[in-house]
């Protein structure tokens, strides 16, 4: 065996590795989708999942040809409703901003709830967030 016998060998099983790979990407992807879709009958899930199992290759082809719009918008929907609750949990754990906090100090200090001390230490305290020291004794 020569050197060029093995080597187009070695690029035959990179080829083919990569189809493979790509054929489970796809696979799943379709298998994703059919659970990820309300529209969809359950008979009609089962079946396609039915055709998944017995004639895996065509029905992924066919099933990316019927439904691949579909598919697209379902999994753009579902991004951004991770983004929209990743943003929203962010917002509430980050909390207000020092400024939103030293303006609503200053509201209590214009209405009388509190103290020029009070408001000062309030001042520092949400200053001191945007620092990263410790708040003002």
């Amino acid at each position: 065996m020569s050197f060029w016998d093995s080597f187009w060998n070695i690029i035959w099983i990179f080829f083919w590795s990569f189809a493979f790979i790509s054929y489970l990407f796809a696979l799943f992807a379709v298998i994703a989708d059919l659970f990820r879709d309300h529209k969809l009958n359950g008979w009609w899930k089962a079946l396609w999942i039915l055709f998944l199992v017995f004639v895996p290759f065509l029905t992924v082809l066919v099933y990316l040809i019927a439904r691949g719009r579909g598919m697209a918008e379902r999994s753009e929907r579902s991004a951004k409703q991770a983004q929209s609750a990743t943003e929203g949990y962010i917002r509430e754990v980050a909390g207000a901003s020092p400024s939103d906090e030293i303006a609503k100090a200053k509201a209590l200090l214009d209405g009388g709830s509190i103290t020029p001390e009070e408001y000062a230490s309030l001042k520092a305290h949400a200053l001191s967030k945007t620092t990263g020291a410790g708040p003002a004794v």
